[in-house]
């Protein structure tokens, strides 16, 4: 059965979540720094009345920072009570993967990634590499907003 996933690009590189983790996307306006917090956390945004910490996936990924445009996206994501948002440089797909493309990233990569990949897709000529949500956004994250 194939699954709907989220796909979004990190330093032109194309990564997808399931979109059953997803509750949202957002245009990125900036985020309210907060004192002290990883250097991997962006700030703070209110996203529909509610005030969620986002996670600069640039930085997670170990890639500078980067420029923020029109097309910088927040991923919102659910992990149970938490709500949590990503940012990435673009959002723009959704997409059906097969399962059959689905495989295990190979050993390099996963040392590599720190365990934020957990698997890599076939879309076509294309390699999507499916991260593992609440790994790629941390404890750390889970510390900011304060529900965990």
């Amino acid at each position: 059965m194939n699954v709907l996933h989220v796909l979004f690009k990190v330093d032109g590189t194309e990564y997808a979540m399931p979109a059953a983790d997803v509750v949202q996307m957002e245009s990125f306006t900036g985020a309210t720094p907060v004192p002290g917090a990883p250097s991997h956390v962006a700030g703070l945004v209110q996203v529909r009345g509610r005030v969620i910490p986002v996670v600069d996936a640039r930085v997670r990924f170990g890639l500078p920072a980067g420029t923020q445009s029109l097309d910088s996206r927040v991923v919102v994501g659910q992990l149970g009570e938490r709500t949590v948002g990503l940012l990435v440089d673009s959002a723009r797909e959704v997409l059906k993967l097969d399962p059959r493309t689905i495989q295990p990233p190979p050993p390099m990569v996963v040392e590599g990634a720190k365990g934020f990949v957990k698997a890599v897709a076939q879309v076509g000529p294309r390699l999507v590499m499916l991260i593992d949500f609440p790994r790629v956004v941390g404890e750390e994250a889970a510390d900011v907003d304060g529900q965990r």
